[in-house]
């Protein structure tokens, strides 16, 4: 998934939420280039990808909350952490909107606990943020540069808003080094969030129910297989020593929106199953119309690229829940 190279062998490396959809498949990536991973893992997730396949018996894992400053700080410590991903978030916007003080809690304090457990460890040289394009909430113009104001109007943009800036604010107040990753949305095996568009569809699809479409198929999105996430993880890191890196904000995506309806006719082609059409209800509520990103920026300073299309990564999706599934 991954240049390979010598950077990451025995580099120690702390990764919240491990066992996420991202973070398993990070982690994963992470130990197979030679780093010395620890996991930070608040919740039993069952069929994680990284324990289905196999990884999570590679890692030392710290149990606890990413809250928690004392644990982290003894993690960082203890363990002379030189990288940290922090990816540990409530990500799911329906919930955020249901009960927004966990996604508060998790995605705004989790950061700033994160970062000032990392301000306190000399042995630090490099952090990542996990954003988000929702961090930009509506914007008239589009798509989204670095330099789009980041307005989040409900609770999950809110939150990924609020961490962003903090994040920002440690780079600037503290000289921490910190850059942040605004990714669109990530899909690929792993993913057990089924109110997701993709997971969701791909299920239903394998099961031979129709899919369920709970906007009116409209709103456009850009979508950014896992693997090329990764990577664009792995790459921010390795070059946050440079000056035009630290402290920065890089957008990865597709730059090639697609409506919901498309990602879900590409899904039920992938599947081969044609005869299902899909249900749209149109109840979708407190959600952005349309969003998407201009990735010129990563790919001019990073040298970053997605690899796989959209119809690669989702067949490549399709035939690991297959497996899952069956």
């Amino acid at each position: 998934m991954h240049t390979e190279n010598h950077f990451w062998i025995d580099r120690p490396v702390f990764v919240t939420g491990c066992t996420g959809f991202l973070g398993s498949w990070l982690t994963i990536a992470l130990v197979e280039a030679g780093a010395a991973v620890v996991g930070l893992v608040r919740d039993e997730v069952s069929f994680s990808h990284l324990d289905r396949a196999g990884y999570r018996e590679r890692i030392t894992v710290v149990r606890g909350d990413v809250t928690d400053y004392a644990l982290l700080e003894r993690a960082l410590n203890e363990y002379e952490i030189d990288t940290v991903f922090h990816l540990a978030a409530q990500t799911i916007v329906t919930i955020a909107n249901r009960a927004p003080l966990s996604t508060f809690e998790t995605n705004i304090k989790g950061t700033w606990t994160v970062l000032e457990a990392a301000r306190r460890t000399p042995t630090v040289t490099r952090i990542a943020v996990a954003s988000s394009d929702k961090a930009y909430g509506a914007a008239a113009v589009l798509p989204y540069t670095e330099e789009t104001p980041l307005h989040g109007s409900h609770p999950y943009d809110v939150s990924k808003s609020c961490a962003d800036l903090i994040a920002q604010t440690y780079a600037v107040t503290y000289d921490l080094p910190v850059a942040v990753t605004r990714c669109a949305n990530l899909y690929g095996g792993g993913d057990l969030n089924w109110s997701r568009i993709v997971p969701g569809t791909v299920r239903s699809v394998l099961r031979g129910e129709r899919p369920i479409v709970r906007s009116d198929g409209t709103p456009l999105r850009d979508y950014l297989y896992v693997k090329d996430a990764v990577a664009a993880y792995m790459t921010l890191a390795e070059q946050m020593e440079r000056p035009d890196v630290r402290g920065a904000a890089f957008n990865f995506g597709m730059d090639a929106p697609r409506t919901a309806l498309e990602i879900i006719r590409i899904i039920i082609a992938a599947a081969d199953r044609p005869d299902l059409e899909p249900v749209v209800l149109d109840n979708a509520r407190h959600e952005i119309q349309n969003q998407y990103l201009d990735s010129g920026k990563a790919r001019q300073v990073l040298g970053w690229t997605a690899r796989y299309t959209l119809e690669d990564g989702l067949r490549e999706t399709v035939a690991w829940y297959r497996e899952f599934l069956g």
